[in-house]
């Protein structure tokens, strides 16, 4: 490919298109890799804004002979969203719902609305698209179209194609299609046009007279397929059916079969058949009562082998856990939390799920099972369930190390009674390869998600890769089974199909691409012509990485290269929700996800950008946006921790660079208001004058709209009514409280004096939270040594808790202090008795009673049935406390012990629905961050403080989060301590 040529298209592109159109290095890296083992350079990536827009690129690239690649959110796992194309990505703008229809029970999509955003709206009439990916929160529609994606819930729905009624298409030359329910005499008109379309029409209508004995004898026996072409659509066939499907009244497959329909024959094709401008889809009746039951069992053979039996319940959903997802979903704080359903250590777990139309009707299924089982009835546990299935494939890639569980023949499907039979096959083929594997998903459907265990950073590990690759495809074959039962081809199974197909449907398969496709431009090598499934390897026994010695211990990532590597390209961090990843939630772009960051800083160790300074700008700029809000701490699945990444390479990036003169005043903001405060009073005045105040902002570069926070004058404590002193703690102070904000240090002293605490405050202010954020690591470092020297001077034993009341800085003791000093046991037991002050006041104290009972209110409210009247306080809870895991004393952590803290109060506290508030300490202060800040917080915060009545008071731990909600609305947000002041 001539690059001269790729300028000329691009240009050509750009005045013919409302959208972007991309052709620079960094946008070809990044989407150079999807979820999958593949990484291949793409020529280009385009926006497109409007379907027109697609007709317009499809037809210029064919006029150029510029292959095509359609994308959606890049979560395919067997390498069909890679290749050397022009990637299409219909994610960014092409996410509109077209249309509702619960009457006739459709809906009209565009190709890059998620999943979940389309559920969401289709719950408001009761309903739901019925194929439910485990990826739903970033899986859009043109993906499940082209994977012809499934879910847990397959023995019920069946296939994404079952569900498609008309397909909007482009087609390989740029001409429109209208793919849908036609009569044959109308097909045979449309066969009889000069045209792709009519050349595509006569080529299905000439399989369905001459191949209909090869399919009905030689597909396979199990009707989750998503392999090769939908052929069996052509004559709405299948040779078995889901063994729960939906709705008696439609057959399945539940299309016409005295017609022909294209659209779901498009189904599985991984877009190279056509381009998806629109879909209209069939849409269900959601569940009104679900129950989900949870077995053990003592194996995954025993497991698979009590799956049939348990099919005869009639259940909407049986899905395996391994053990090893349990134990990697305890080490990440989102999922740890929600593991209340497992007891012990179980093997092997499958969950049961009943739906019906009351609870009597579930009741009465779940009375069959095992007395063993666990129930679990109520919805908000069963969605906490889920979410720790659903992010299986992220847990299991959480593993350190370059022995990874890789996708590649993680989709097989059998017919479910030789499921424990194939178990058992693969865990033979696992051992004669010398390794082990995972297994997890749908086993219902007879399609469990393996996992060998692969090192393919070295010649033996690529060996290994098709050694078992071979062995599976033999026994697939034996089994009657499928390669894929919803992830698709790709780059890891098309060489395969020559393999599993006879040879007059591999004939098929190819007649009907290049009646299709005659230059094969569209997704060329996944389906037909593919290159062999150990190519193009992401990490090959070539992949060489290099990087710099860290200041901070990655040795439980697998050092500084690991924990950059355990990005595996899932795309978690791609979804609408939670805190991960606001920066990316606002723009769509894929470098401000974290997986792109990770691949930025992958392609930065290993070399695959030109020049080393290049690299580093590309990744600074990339970085630059990153909040370091430690989302991807708590909800990755695989564990990346891009703030801590980030902190790394800002301070390796300036060790040969001038830094900016405001971040040596924000990281040090600290100490240096904290000399001001004695002058407090007269310094302020001056300051505030707006000749000062704008010399101030021009140097710190703070923008105008942002309110400079007052260093408040040293006020003299009043004198409190204490209790006798019961136990003692330290007192971890900081600049915003300390200075900005004292009244929180007398309710502090206030309650702490009423529970019977003698507070001693460590010397030194702050935790270096401020150092660490700019990347100012060493002199970071030696402020925590300070601060552990002062702190170990107080208490030379390590016996007495640490207090603070900035989340930021008292939890940089739990966090980054381990990764300073991690073989320090005098560290490691100062991070185990760092608290928040509301984690602090909900524990007992020395003698075992609840500190906040201690507390004297006045008028606290009844807690039974007077609950619904207490006063509502709104709650924000700060992004690090967002990231705590459960503690090891079962008590609550993070926010929920302020929620535990405020309740027990008396209040009635909700959470607001939000992820980052978009301050993150000078970020939002700070010119060039100031609409990017306000933007995260109008996604949902600030609405949120808006709609809320007069009589509710807003609360946030953060002063960040206060300042961004003050400066964003009408509202005086308050830190949770004070409302639990009795002397207020």
């Amino acid at each position: 490919m001539k690059e001269k040529q790729l300028e000329e298209f691009a240009f050509e592109l750009r005045r013919e298109i409302q959208g972007e159109v991309l052709i620079d290095p960094i946008s070809r890296l990044l989407y150079s890799t999807d979820a999958s083992i593949y990484q291949i350079t793409p020529l280009g990536v385009v926006y497109p804004k409007s379907q027109s827009d697609i007709d317009i690129i499809v037809e210029l690239a064919a006029r150029h002979a510029l292959p095509i690649l359609a994308r959606g959110s890049g979560s395919s796992l067997s390498g069909q969203a890679v290749g050397p194309a022009i990637i299409v990505d219909c994610s960014r703008y092409l996410n509109k719902i077209i249309d509702m229809n619960p009457e006739e029970r459709t809906a009209t999509v565009e190709p890059g609305v998620v999943l979940a955003v389309f559920n969401r709206q289709a719950n408001a009439f009761g309903m739901k698209f019925g194929p439910d990916p485990a990826s739903n929160d970033r899986a859009t529609f043109g993906g499940m179209i082209g994977n012809n994606s499934t879910g847990a819930h397959s023995i019920l729905y069946g296939m994404t194609g079952d569900h498609v009624l008309e397909l909007d298409l482009v087609l390989a030359d740029g001409s429109s299609m209208l793919a849908h329910d036609n009569s044959l005499a109308k097909s045979k008109q449309i066969a009889k046009r000069n045209s792709v379309e009519g050349r595509l029409y006569q080529t299905v209508l000439n399989i369905r007279e001459k191949y209909w004995e090869d399919v009905r004898v030689g597909w396979p026996k199990t009707w989750r397929r998503s392999t090769g072409y939908s052929l069996h659509y052509i004559w709405s066939w299948s040779p078995s059916k889901p063994p729960r499907w939906y709705d008696p009244n439609l057959p399945y497959p539940p299309f016409n079969r005295e017609n022909l329909n294209l659209a779901p024959l498009i189904a599985g094709s991984e877009g190279t058949l056509g381009v998806i401008k629109s879909a209209k889809v069939r849409i269900v009746d959601a569940p009104r009562k679900t129950v989900l039951a949870v077995l053990s069992y003592p194996s995954n053979y025993a497991a698979c082998s009590d799956v049939p039996q348990l099919l005869s319940l009639n259940p909407s959903a049986i899905e395996l856990i391994p053990r090893a997802l349990i134990r990697l979903a305890r080490e990440v704080p989102a999922y740890a939390r929600r593991l209340g359903f497992v007891k012990g250590d179980p093997e092997t777990l499958l969950l049961v799920e009943f739906f019906g139309e009351d609870a009597s009707d579930v009741n009465d299924k779940i009375k069959a099972l095992s007395k063993d089982a666990i129930v679990v009835a109520e919805p908000k546990e069963q969605e906490e369930i889920w979410e720790v299935r659903k992010v299986g494939l992220g847990l299991l890639m959480s593993r350190p190390g370059d022995w990874k569980p890789i996708p590649f023949v993680e989709d097989i499907a059998v017919p479910v009674e030789r499921l424990a039979e194939f178990v058992q096959a693969m865990d033979d083929i696992f051992a004669d390869n010398e390794t082990t594997g995972d297994y997890y998903a749908h086993a219902s459907a007879g399609c469990l998600h393996v996992r060998p265990l692969i090192n393919l950073k070295t010649n033996e590990g690529t060996q290994r890769l098709r050694s078992i690759a071979e062995a599976a495809v033999v026994l697939t074959q034996r089994m009657d089974g499928a390669l894929s039962g919803e992830h698709g081809d790709g780059l890891a199974r098309s060489e395969w199909l020559n393999w599993v197909f006879d040879k007059n449907l591999v004939k098929a398969f190819r007649e009907l691409k290049f009646a299709a496709d005659p230059e094969n431009v569209l997704n060329p090598g996944k389906k037909i012509d593919a290159e062999r499934m150990d190519r193009n390897l992401r990490y090959g026994d070539t992949y060489r990485a290099e990087a710099w010695e860290t200041k901070l211990d990655f040795s439980s990532q697998g050092g500084f290269i690991g924990a950059i590597e355990m990005c595996n390209g899932a795309g978690v961090c791609r979804k609408d929700d939670g805190v991960m990843c606001p920066t990316f939630q606002v723009t769509r772009e894929e470098n401000l996800s974290t997986r792109g960051r990770a691949n930025l800083l992958r392609a930065l160790i290993s070399g695959r950008l030109s020049d080393e300074s290049e690299r580093m700008e590309y990744v600074k700029n990339a970085l630059d946006l990153c909040i370091a809000c430690k989302g991807c701490k708590a909800e990755c699945p695989s564990a990346v921790d891009m703030a801590k990444l980030k902190s790394e390479f800002l301070d390796h990036y300036y060790e040969m660079r001038s830094r900016p003169f405001k971040d040596f005043v924000f990281a040090r903001i600290g100490s240096m208001t904290a000399r001001m405060r004695p002058i407090a009073a007269v310094l302020m005045p001056i300051v505030n004058r707006s000749v000062f105040n704008g010399i101030i902002r021009t140097l710190l570069g703070v923008h105008t709209q942002r309110a400079l926070p007052e260093v408040e004058p040293v006020i003299r404590s009043k004198q409190r009514a204490v209790k006798k002193k019961r136990e003692r703690a330290l007192f971890l102070p900081d600049a915003y409280s300390s200075v900005f904000q004292p009244n929180l240090l007398e309710m502090l002293s206030a309650i702490i004096g009423q529970i019977g605490c003698e507070l001693t405050a460590i010397h030194i202010s702050g935790a270096g939270r401020t150092l660490i954020s700019k990347g100012y690591l060493s002199k970071a470092r030696n402020h925590a040594r300070a601060v552990i020297g002062a702190i170990r001077e107080l208490d030379p034993k390590g016996e007495l808790p640490i207090i603070g009341i900035e989340p930021s800085e008292i939890l940089t003791l739990r966090d980054e202090y381990l990764d300073f000093f991690p073989r320090d046991e005098y560290v490691k037991n100062l991070a185990k008795r760092a608290w928040t002050i509301e984690e602090f006041i909900i524990r007992p104290n020395v003698d075992g009673d609840v500190r906040i009972d201690l507390l004297n209110f006045d008028q606290k409210p009844d807690m039974g049935e007077l609950s619904d009247q207490r006063q509502r306080v709104l709650l924000h809870g700060h992004c690090y406390q967002k990231a705590q895991p459960p503690s090891d004393d079962g008590y609550p952590s993070g926010v929920s012990a302020t929620v535990t803290m405020l309740e027990s109060a008396g209040w009635r506290v909700e959470l607001i629905d939000a992820g980052c508030c978009g301050m993150a300490g000078s970020f939002g202060y700070e010119d060039e961050h100031y609409e990017m800040s306000m933007q995260i917080a109008e996604m949902s915060l600030l609405p949120a403080v808006r709609e809320a009545q007069d009589t509710d008071q807003i609360a946030a731990a953060g002063f960040s989060c206060r300042s961004q909600i003050a400066n964003g609305t009408d509202r005086d947000p308050v830190h949770p301590l004070q409302l639990i002041d009795p002397s207020s």
